[in-house]
């Protein structure tokens, strides 16, 4: 069994289609057809959630917004359309990634697949110490300033993990976009440059010098 996936559409077409394609791809299955359903079935704590934005009543960026703090699963919107400003605003409430309909399933399997490997791979990676103040736990996905933790969304961390793993390399906007995502993209700067903005104001906050340092012309690095 390669993982459990919770699916949430209102769209019962779409959710018997998913469902049968993972179920043939060794996956196991739970599905909801309400906000409200699928936070009764997050409960159980699945590997990954395909979430759609657009349901009746509690849509998918107000279900994501409860659940996160229950779950540390990656969570996949599925919607029709999405503009640079939703993306911001689903990544700010916990969001990983979104799949824009129509989408083919081996695109979607891909994806899903990509984002598990990458969970499975932060599971074995040890808790670094990168100097008298700052520690970054890797296997908790956990950042401590002088004992205390810095609270990071799922993403805002996984730009630190990639960073911080490769200190003084440059990573263009677009390159952070395609590692983070964890799939071939072109790229999305203004999502890239919004997590990196909040998670330096974090960083201030609790007294942290800068560790991500702006390359003008280049991108970003985590310095030494």
């Amino acid at each position: 069994m390669r993982g459990t996936i919770l699916i949430v559409d209102d769209e019962a077409d779409i959710v018997s289609t998913l469902a049968d394609y993972f179920l043939y791809n060794d996956y196991h299955v739970m599905t909801a057809a309400s906000g409200r359903e699928a936070m009764e079935k997050a409960g159980k704590q699945p590997d990954l959630i395909l979430l759609d934005i657009n349901m009746p009543g509690m849509d998918g960026l107000e279900v994501c917004a409860r659940i996160r703090g229950l779950v540390s699963c990656p969570i996949l919107f599925l919607t029709a359309r999405v503009e640079d400003s939703d993306k911001i605003k689903g990544f700010g409430m916990g969001g990983d990634d979104y799949i824009v309909k129509p989408f083919s399933l081996e695109e979607l399997g891909a994806r899903v697949a990509a984002h598990l490997r990458r969970e499975r791979r932060r599971g074995e990676t040890p808790k670094v110490r990168f100097d008298d103040k700052l520690a970054i736990d890797y296997t908790e996905r956990r950042l401590y300033y002088e004992g205390g933790e810095v609270p990071l969304a799922k993403k805002q961390f996984d730009i630190i993990e990639l960073l911080s793993s490769h200190p003084g390399q440059i990573f263009s906007k677009e390159r952070i976009y395609e590692l983070a995502w964890g799939y071939d993209s072109e790229g999305d700067s203004s999502v890239v440059a919004e997590h990196v903005r909040r998670i330096r104001v974090k960083m201030a906050a609790v007294g942290a010098r800068p560790y991500i340092e702006t390359v003008w012309g280049g991108g970003y690095k985590w310095t030494k």
